[in-house]
């Protein structure tokens, strides 16, 4: 199955690339005069600072509700805290995608969500009080998949949870662990919000250069390898057995809340198809953006404008993702297949971006393709 999909996606890429080259209807463009700056603009102003100001908002009320449920540890303390970590985690779906300037620096997607999570680790760092979250390695022991354990994976019910914070002979290190890992999120997203508001929003926008250092070339980067590596091989492929010889339900998203999964994959979905349309995070205007971008080059492939394509498509992947159980290990386990077919639709607008879009654009990916597909 691997290998006769790996066989299938090359022929795919080379289908594209053909297509590209010698099906366009439109003239081609010599003079690529498009408005890089307006763009950026966008981007910075009506997106990514509004999506990092809301996220923020959110961390800082995850971080309060931790503070009370490690004062007063009781069953309405702990739900309460689980609801605004699960808040907090759907709206670093929105942010997750822009691994550039202070993001980029402090490894910002990696820190707040590797998964699975690390429970032995995890329990060794709290028996010992002996860990450092700087260090790369314990990415997979922080972040929200390392919450979700703590407010969900630690027994099978709230009170038996609770007991972790109370009774327990580390109950004060079970409580001062689940504080630092909601401190270190609101200190990573006080970091990376203030780089933007603080002087890398003005260097991003001016940052024009149609080059491999360019913003525009960058972020497109990032865009695409977000999409490819952690929104469809991270929340599908993997845990569907994409890349690998069974299917692997351990490593589905927010495993321990279970009914959060497909939540968190459809808000991912959304936020690249408003990113990649330039929508207002705040509203439901457009601004200028990569549609618009391929609008301007009059991109046609196979007789269709391409950034109709690719919102097609994006439309068919989430119609697909809506027909999975809320909770995908449970979907794995029952019927695989339906996964296997999100992936496949997700993977279709991974060749529109990365190879017909890239093309349009004239821009270089940067980064290696080595997960086998």
């Amino acid at each position: 199955m691997k290998f006769l999909k790996f066989g299938i996606f090359l022929a795919l890429v080379a289908a594209n690339i053909t297509a590209c080259s010698s099906d366009s209807d439109g003239p081609e463009e010599t003079d690529d005069a498009f408005d890089r700056g307006a763009m950026l603009a966008n981007w910075a102003d009506n997106i990514i600072v509004p999506a990092y100001t809301s996220f923020n908002s959110k961390v800082v009320e995850m971080e309060a509700a931790t503070s009370s449920f490690t004062a007063t540890p009781t069953v309405e303390n702990l739900q309460a805290l689980r609801a605004v970590w699960k808040e907090a985690y759907v709206s670093f779906q929105n942010v997750s995608m822009f691994e550039i300037g202070k993001a980029e620096e402090v490894r910002f997607r990696n820190r707040l969500n590797v998964y699975p999570t690390n429970v032995s680790q995890i329990e060794d760092f709290i028996a010992t009080g002996n860990y450092d979250f700087a260090l790369p390695s314990t990415i997979d022991k922080q972040g929200f998949p390392a919450l979700d354990y703590m407010l969900n994976g630690l027994a099978e019910t709230d009170a038996e949870i609770v007991v972790f914070y109370t009774s327990n002979p580390n109950a004060e290190s079970y409580k001062t662990y689940l504080t630092t890992l909601s401190q270190t999120i609101k200190g990573l997203s006080n970091e990376v919000l203030s780089s933007w508001t603080g002087g890398y929003r003005d260097a991003f926008v001016a940052n024009t250069s149609s080059s491999a250092s360019g913003a525009v070339d960058k972020l497109t980067n990032d865009y695409i390898f977000y999409f490819e590596k952690a929104l469809r091989a991270g929340k599908v492929g993997i845990p569907a057995g994409i890349f690998s010889n069974g299917t692997l339900p351990q490593n589905v998203e927010a495993f321990y809340k279970k009914d959060i999964s497909k939540e968190l994959l459809l808000e991912a979905i959304n936020a690249s198809v408003n990113f990649f349309n330039g929508k207002n995070f705040n509203g439901n205007s457009n601004g200028a953006s990569f549609k618009t971008y391929l609008d301007y080059l009059n991109t046609i492939k196979n007789g269709e404008n391409l950034s109709a394509l690719i919102n097609n498509q994006f439309t068919v992947a989430k119609n697909k993702a809506n027909e999975l159980n809320a909770n995908f290990v449970e979907q794995i386990e029952t019927d695989n297949s339906k996964m296997l077919a999100t992936y496949d639709e997700l993977q279709r607008i991974v060749v529109l971006l990365k190879v017909d879009m890239i093309q349009a654009l004239d821009v270089t990916i940067d980064y290696v393709d080595a997960d086998g597909d």
